[in-house]
C-alpha cells in the first residue's frame, strides 16, 4: 500500500472533516486511492493544486510525458453530474476529459493554466471574459426529457431558488445570527421572486459556480475555448442563464468593501453583466443576492469564517 504523504488543501480538510465519518474515512484512504489512479491511468502525481473546497486535485505527469490533472471528490459531491456535463460539452467552454472512475469519484482532465483569480485581472474584464466564456458553455444540447425532468427534480429550478432559500432560513439561527434580519428577508424575497418566474423554455445547462477560481486559462488556442478560457467544476443542472450571472456579480468582496459605495459598483457590475449577455439585470441581481447570502452561512457552516464574513458583509452593504 501506498505511504506517500498526501497534502491536502485546508478547505478541503475542513469540508471533509465537516462530513464527519465518511469524510475522515476520505481523507485517511486517499493517499492509497492516489496510487491505485496512478497505476491504473498510467500517471505519476507531481504537486496538488489550490483553489476548491470539493476536491482533491493535483496535477499529474502521463505516461507519454504529457500533462493532465487528476481530481478527487469529496464523498456526496455529484461526479457523475459533473462528467455528464462536461462530455456533453465537448469541450464548448469546458476542460476537457481524458478518463474517469465514478465509483471512487475521480476524473482525469485536461491540463489547463492558471485561472482568472490567479491573474489578478480587473474585475470588469473578467465579467466579460466569464460572459464570452458562459455564452459558449451554454451552448450545450439540453438534455432529453427524463433527465431534464430529473434534474428538475433535484436542483433545478424552480427548486434550486426554493432549496438556496431554505438553506438562509435553516443556517441563519444556528449559526448565531451572522448577518442581519434585513438581509435575510431579502434573500428569502429573492428566492421568492426567482422560483415564480420559473420558465423551463429559457432554461440552459448551467455550470452552477462559474467564479474567476473556476474558469482556467487554456494552454493554447482550441475550439470552444475562444475566449481563451474554460470551465473546471460544473454542477450542470438546468436553469435560467440568469442564475450563472448571479452567481459571477456574487464575488469580488474586496472591490466592494473598498468602494465609496458598494451598491453603486455591484449595481454597475450587474449592468456589465446583462449588457454582454443580453439577461435582465434584476434577474441577474436577485440571484446574485440570493447567492451571496446563501453562500456566506453555507461557507460559515462547514468553518470557513473569513470567506463566509467576506459574503455577509458585503450582503449588508446591499440592503
Amino acid at each position: 500500500m501506498n505511504q506517500r504523504p498526501i497534502e491536502v488543501p485546508t478547505w478541503v480538510r475542513q469540508k471533509a472533516t465537516h462530513l464527519g465519518a465518511r469524510g475522515e474515512q476520505w481523507l485517511a484512504g486517499l493517499a492509497d486511492l492516489v496510487a491505485a489512479l496512478e497505476r491504473d491511468w498510467s500517471i505519476a502525481v507531481e504537486q496538488p493544486l489550490t483553489g476548491g473546497s470539493a476536491s482533491y486535485v493535483a496535477r499529474v505527469r502521463a505516461a507519454g510525458g504529457g500533462h493532465a490533472v487528476v481530481k478527487v471528490a469529496l464523498p456526496g459531491e455529484d461526479v457523475a453530474s459533473q462528467v455528464r456535463t462536461i462530455e456533453d460539452a465537448a469541450g464548448r467552454g469546458y476542460v476537457g476529459i481524458i478518463a474517469y472512475d465514478l465509483d471512487r469519484g475521480a476524473m482525469l482532465l485536461e491540463s489547463l493554466g492558471p485561472s482568472m483569480a490567479q491573474l489578478g485581472l480587473a474585475p470588469e474584464r473578467a465579467i466579460v471574459l466569464l460572459c464570452e466564456t458562459l455564452r459558449e458553455a451554454w451552448r450545450m444540447p439540453r438534455p432529453a426529457v427524463a433527465t431534464e425532468l430529473r434534474v428538475n427534480e433535484t436542483v433545478g429550478p424552480p427548486n434550486k431558488a426554493r432549496a438556496l432559500g431554505e438553506m438562509v432560513a435553516q443556517l441563519w439561527e444556528p449559526l448565531g445570527r451572522p448577518c442581519s434580519e434585513r438581509v435575510v428577508t431579502e434573500a428569502l424575497r429573492c428566492a421568492e421572486r426567482r422560483s415564480a418566474a420559473h420558465d423551463p423554455h429559457r432554461c440552459v445547462v448551467v455550470h452552477g459556480d462559474p467564479h474567476p477560481g473556476n474558469a482556467l486559462r487554456v494552454v493554447g488556442p482550441r475550439p470552444g475555448a475562444g475566449s481563451g478560457f474554460v470551465f473546471v467544476d460544473p454542477d450542470g443542472f438546468l436553469a435560467e442563464p440568469a442564475y450563472d450571472l448571479g452567481v459571477v456579480l456574487r464575488d469580488w468582496g474586496p472591490q466592494l468593501l473598498a468602494a465609496p459605495s458598494a451598491s453603486v459598483l455591484a449595481r454597475r457590475y450587474c449592468r456589465l453583466l446583462a449588457d454582454e449577455t443580453g439577461v435582465d439585470e434584476d434577474s441577474i441581481w436577485e440571484w446574485g443576492f440570493l447567492e451571496r447570502v446563501s453562500t456566506g452561512l453555507y461557507a460559515t457552516d462547514f468553518g470557513a469564517h473569513d470567506l463566509g464574513r467576506r459574503f455577509l458583509e458585503t450582503a449588508e452593504l446591499l440592503v
